[in-house]
């Protein structure tokens, strides 16, 4: 009976390491001047991603990936990340064979850019943060799709707190259950879970949220240490903003996320109490 159940996990497993591959793969296959020595590590990247996944999703027990049981938590991400990558790597497309949905890509990015190329926003440091010597055009490049990513990442993470106000997270039917859905959190160690829940709701958020002012000083730091980080190499362009805009948006949808369980576990306990003191007053 237990193969029979981890047997049904294996189809969906593969869709799922499928789409990963294809989406590791696409900026590769998209952008005409990717080197082949780049085109190959690609490749391996991506294979070893959907094996994660694979591995992951076909076995019956959780181990890394959170939420697994509540949808659609990572379809959301997954989402937001495909949407980054392909509209990045349209924009670098752009670049060598202009098109119509290269320049939709292209024009929807300058806008953004121009919006958010202000002061110290996110966008700003980060273009402030590459080399002196990259050129006036590939900086221009670089704030159009940080703005784009940006854009996308506050959307979806705003898209999914409504969604939790709104209490269409998590869906489906039946308990929560912690273990399954935050396999890398024992509900069990430390203080009480709520306390706990919360505290790392709040780092995660607060992380999130500063991340896009920190990680520029890491493109300083690279300069200082080893090789500069310039977003010159159409993979590295397109890789590097998608990571800079994704990991915090990931970030706050994961704290957002926890808070929503802290208070589900709050509530139940509260019902708990309810009908506890409901039966002793009638008894």
């Amino acid at each position: 009976m237990g193969d029979a159940k981890s047997k049904s996990h294996v189809p969906g497993a593969a869709a799922r390491a499928l789409l990963v591959v294809v989406l590791a793969l696409f900026p590769a296959l998209v952008v005409p001047s990717t080197a082949p020595d780049t085109a190959q590590s690609m490749i391996l990247l991506a294979l070893f991603a959907g094996g994660i996944v694979f591995a992951e999703y076909a076995s019956e027990y959780p181990g890394l990936i959170e939420f697994r049981f509540a949808a659609p938590f990572n379809r959301t991400r997954f989402a937001l990340i495909a949407l980054m990558t392909v509209l990045m790597a349209l924009m670098q497309r752009n670049l060598v064979e202009p098109g119509i949905l290269g320049g939709l890509a292209t024009a929807a990015g300058a806008l953004c850019g121009q919006i958010l190329d202000f002061g110290l926003s996110p966008v700003r440091l980060l273009v402030n943060a590459l080399p002196a010597a990259v050129p006036a055009e590939h900086l221009a490049m670089v704030r159009d799709g940080a703005a784009l990513a940006l854009v996308l990442a506050a959307t979806t993470v705003a898209g999914f707190v409504t969604a939790i106000r709104l209490n269409a997270w998590p869906m489906g039917n039946g308990p929560f259950n912690v273990w399954i859905n935050l396999p890398t959190f024992d509900p069990t160690a430390g203080n009480d879970v709520v306390l706990r829940l919360q505290r790392h709701a709040r780092i995660n958020i607060a992380l999130g949220l500063v991340l896009p002012f920190l990680l520029p000083g890491a493109v300083i730091v690279s300069e200082v240490l080893v090789k500069p980080l310039t977003l010159l190499s159409p993979m590295g362009f397109v890789w590097g903003i998608v990571l800079w805009a994704y990991v915090p948006a990931s970030l706050v949808m994961r704290g957002v996320a926890m808070a929503r369980v802290a208070r589900m576990i709050r509530a139940s306990r509260r019902r708990f109490a309810d009908s506890e003191g409901n039966a002793f007053a009638t008894a």
